[in-house]
């Protein structure tokens, strides 16, 4: 029985560290993507809409 234990806690443990590795790979991707498209468009940035104030600002990563 403590061996099914350790070895749930094992999967889990591994679960959540995969899901975590694909956040932060989707998050990487995503800034990479955008860089390309600066690149293509002769942008110096990206702006982001402030929902509070209305006002453009560059986006931080």
């Amino acid at each position: 029985m403590p061996q099914l234990i350790f070895f749930a806690l094992v999967g889990v443990v591994a679960f959540m560290g995969y899901r975590k590795f694909v956040r932060e790979a989707e998050r990487v991707t995503a800034k990479a993507r955008r860089a390309r498209q600066e690149a293509a468009n002769g942008s110096m940035g990206t702006l982001v809409k402030d929902p509070e104030t209305g006002e453009y600002r560059l986006a931080k990563d």
